[in-house]
C-alpha cells in the first residue's frame, strides 16, 4: 500500500517566509523547497509522522512529500527507487540494512553536519554507535527498542489462563499452549503465531545460547545443528497446537493487519516493543508486553536495546543539508516530540525524553517500562549484520521456515539448506 499525501505539497505564504527571516529563525544556508519523506509502518505512524512534517513546514518553510508502505513492501521499492537515482531524501533505515546501503553510497554520511544543523551533542552514546558504518555516521536513531512479547491479556483472562512474565521459558509456553487448547476459546485461538520463520525470535533464541546471528566479520555464528534444534522445537509446538498452524500463519503477508494477533487467531506475538501503540490501535482487547521465552530458568542475554530505525539521507539527494536540518527537528523539537511519543522507540534526546513522559498514554508507558527495566534479558547490542542478511532472511530464514511448517521439508532438510543458502549468498557478497 501506497499513499501519498498531496496536501502536504503547499508552500507557506510569502508574507510568513518573510516574517520568519525577519525573526531570524531561517537557517544561513539555501533551505529547500521541498523534500521528499519515505518509511514503512501503517497508518497510525503516518498520522504522527505528518503531523511533524506540517510542524517542519510552518517552522521552515519546506514542504515534504510524504510516502509510506508496508514492511515487505517498502524494501524492493526503495531499491528500485536508489538504483534508478530517484531515491527521497530522507530515508527510513533499519539497522539490518545499514550496512548494505551505506556501502553502495545510497544513503550520505552525516559527519558534515553534525554540530551545524545537526545537533547530536547530548545524543545517547549507543544509539550514535547504532548508525556508524565504518566509523562514519550514517543514520540517525528515531528511538531505541527491543524485541518484545505481545500478549492479549483480555483473552489470557477469557482462557483462565496466568499471562507470562520475564521469566518465563520455552517449557512455560508450552503449558501456556496446552491451557488455551483445552479453553478453545474464540473458535480454537492458538497461544501464539509461528516464530519458527522470524529473524528476531531466532536470534535472540541463538544469543541465550551463547551464539548469535553472524560474527563480526559477517560470517554465520550459528551451525546446522543449532538450525536443526530450532525447526524441531517449533514442530513440536505446532503439533501441540501450541503456535498457529503453517496455513494461518500465510495469511500473515506483513500488514500489522495480517498477523495473528490482529487477526485473533493467537494470543501471543513476537513483535517489537515500539509496536505496542501501532497494535493497540488495531486491536480492542488490551494488550500487554513480555521479554522472549528464555530457554532455561534463569538464562538471558538474548534482548538488546536496538535502534528502531533509522532516518537517513538519501545518497542522491541534492538537499542533504535541508534534509539533515528535518532529522534534528524530528528527534530535538519539543512538539514534534508531544506528537510522535514512543511509536518509533524510547527517545534518544534527554531532553526530548522529558518533554514525552509527561505525555504518554497507559500503551507507551508500558514500552518505555519494558526497555528500560529489561534486567538479565538484555545483552550487548550485537555489530550491524552483513550487507546480505536481508536477502537471507526474506528468502532462507522466511522461506525454508515456511516449508518446514508445511512438512515440505524436515528440520533436518530445512537446517541444511539454511546453512547451505546462507553460506552461499554471503560469499556472493
Amino acid at each position: 500500500m501506497t499513499i501519498r499525501i498531496d496536501r502536504r505539497k503547499f508552500l507557506m505564504g510569502s508574507s510568513a517566509l518573510v516574517a520568519a527571516g525577519a525573526a531570524g529563525v531561517m537557517p544561513s544556508w539555501a533551505q529547500a523547497a521541498s523534500l521528499r519523506l519515505t518509511f514503512w509502518g501503517g497508518q497510525a505512524r503516518a498520522d504522527r509522522t505528518y503531523a511533524v512534517t506540517d510542524l517542519y513546514t510552518a517552522a521552515k518553510g519546506t514542504a515534504i512529500e510524504g510516502e509510506f508502505l508496508a514492511w515487505n513492501d517498502y524494501w524492493p521499492k526503495l531499491a528500485t527507487q536508489t538504483a534508478g537515482g530517484n531515491a527521497p531524501d530522507i530515508i527510513q533505515m533499519d539497522y539490518r540494512y545499514i550496512v548494505e546501503y551505506a556501502k553502495r553510497n545510497a544513503i550520505a554520511p552525516l559527519d558534515e553536519f553534525v554540530g551545524g544543523v545537526l545537533d547530536l551533542s547530548t545524543f545517547d552514546q549507543d544509539q550514535l554507535d547504532g548508525g556508524k558504518v565504518d566509523g562514519k555516521l550514517y543514520g540517525i536513531s528515531l528511538g531505541a527498542n527491543s524485541v518484545a512479547m505481545l500478549v492479549n491479556t483480555t483473552a489470557f483472562e477469557e482462557a483462565g489462563v496466568t499471562p507470562p512474565t520475564n521469566d518465563w521459558t520455552f517449557d512455560t509456553l508450552m503449558e501456556i499452549g496446552e491451557a488455551f487448547k483445552a479453553a478453545n476459546i474464540r473458535g480454537g485461538m492458538k497461544a501464539i503465531g509461528d516464530g519458527s520463520y522470524s529473524e528476531p525470535m531466532l536470534q535472540n533464541w541463538l544469543r541465550q545460547r551463547g551464539k548469535d546471528l553472524y560474527t563480526a566479520d559477517g560470517k554465520l555464528a550459528f551451525d546446522e545443528a543449532d538450525a536443526i534444534e530450532w525447526y524441531t522445537m517449533w514442530n513440536k509446538l505446532r503439533d501441540a497446537g501450541v503456535c498457529v498452524s503453517a496455513e494461518d500463519q500465510a495469511i500473515d503477508t506483513g500488514p500489522l493487519e495480517t498477523t495473528m494477533l490482529v487477526l485473533g487467531k493467537s494470543a501471543m506475538l513476537q513483535s517489537n516493543s515500539n509496536q505496542l501503540v501501532a497494535f493497540q490501535t488495531l486491536v480492542q482487547d488490551k494488550l500487554g508486553m513480555v521479554g522472549f521465552p528464555r530457554v532455561a530458568a534463569g538464562v538471558g542475554g538474548g534482548h538488546y536495546r536496538k535502534p528502531s530505525m533509522f532516518f537517513s539521507v538519501g545518497g542522491s539527494s541534492a538537499n542533504k543539508e535541508a534534509a539533515a536540518d528535518f532529522l534534528n527537528f524530528f528527534i530535538s523539537d519539543p512538539e514534534a516530540a508531544k506528537v510522535l511519543g514512543v511509536e518509533r522507540g524510547i527517545p534518544c534526546l534527554p531532553s526530548t525524553r522529558e518533554v514525552v513522559a509527561p505525555t504518554l498514554d497507559e500503551q507507551s508507558q508500558v514500552a518505555l517500562n519494558f526497555v528500560a527495566n529489561l534486567g538479565d534479558l538484555l545483552g550487548a547490542l550485537p555489530p550491524p549484520p552483513p550487507a546480505s542478511a536481508g536477502e537471507i532472511d526474506a528468502s532462507l530464514i522466511r522461506t525454508i521456515g515456511q516449508e518446514v511448517g508445511f512438512g515440505a521439508k524436515t528440520p533436518e532438510e530445512g537446517a541444511r539448506d539454511l546453512i547451505a543458502g546462507a553460506n552461499d549468498i554471503l560469499s556472493r557478497a
